[in-house]
């Protein structure tokens, strides 16, 4: 699998599943990789000088993903092979404990988002590109104080459907990727982050989803073996709604 010469862009790579993606496609020969970020300079920085030290030229990007000001910033890349949507971010709690601030973030950064960055980039991207979401298991099933995440993975599945149809006459394929389990900071946000741990590894594999897997099923995606792959959702959770 080669990506040589490609331009990617990873919204939310520069940390933990988003910084994989980034790295996989520097390692397989990607020419720029861009990465989206909120907050964390230092964070961006450090991942940056890795993917340089892998032979791909780093892009930092900074803002709110679901900005005008990003979308623009997106247009200014100019043509991108693999735009992956990995960003995301929610309030965990009771759905009757949230309220409408929370649903329209949530909704904004984790769906909305994807929409826009397709405007952005699609003009420009090539026959044979590719465009990822990342998703996660709340989508399609009820974990517990997850409705807004969930909801918006949700909508992020069914976004990707539709643009896998309608893009597909310009030759550029729409998945998405729906992770288990994957011990990252973002789990430090859930209160009930040691259950959800323990729970991960109960699958057939035995042990927890790792952000290199979530990469590596995303590089394949992005690759011409998956070129029938069109609007699907790939689970990588070791089997584990296998069998809850």
């Amino acid at each position: 699998m080669t990506f040589e010469g490609a331009s990617v862009f990873v919204t939310g790579g520069s940390r933990g599943i988003g910084k994989a993606i980034a790295r996989r496609f520097a390692e397989h020969g990607a020419t720029r990789v861009a990465i989206g970020y909120l907050r964390s300079d230092a964070a961006a920085k450090e991942t940056a000088e890795e993917l340089r030290a892998l032979g791909a030229e780093p892009v930092l990007v900074r803002g709110n993903v679901s900005s005008q000001r990003v979308q623009d910033t997106v247009r200014e890349l100019g043509p991108l092979d693999v735009l992956v949507h990995n960003a995301a971010t929610g309030v965990i709690r009771p759905a009757l404990e949230t309220e409408d601030k929370h649903w329209d973030w949530t909704l904004n950064a984790n769906a909305r988002a994807l929409l826009g960055l397709a405007r952005a980039a699609v003009p420009q991207m090539p026959h044979g590109s590719s465009i990822v979401g990342i998703s996660s298991l709340g989508s399609q099933r009820v974990l517990e104080n997850y409705t807004l995440v969930g909801t918006s993975k949700a909508a992020l599945e069914s976004l990707v459907r539709y643009l896998a149809v309608e893009l597909a006459p310009r030759g550029i394929k729409v998945n998405a990727v729906s992770a288990g389990v994957v011990e990252t900071g973002a789990l430090e946000h859930f209160p009930n982050r040691e259950e959800m741990l323990t729970a991960g590894r109960r699958n057939p594999v035995g042990r927890l989803v790792t952000a290199e897997d979530v990469a590596g099923a995303v590089a394949f995606l992005c690759s011409p073996a998956a070129d029938m792959i069109r609007g699907q959702t790939l689970v990588v959770d070791g089997g584990w709604s296998l069998l809850a």
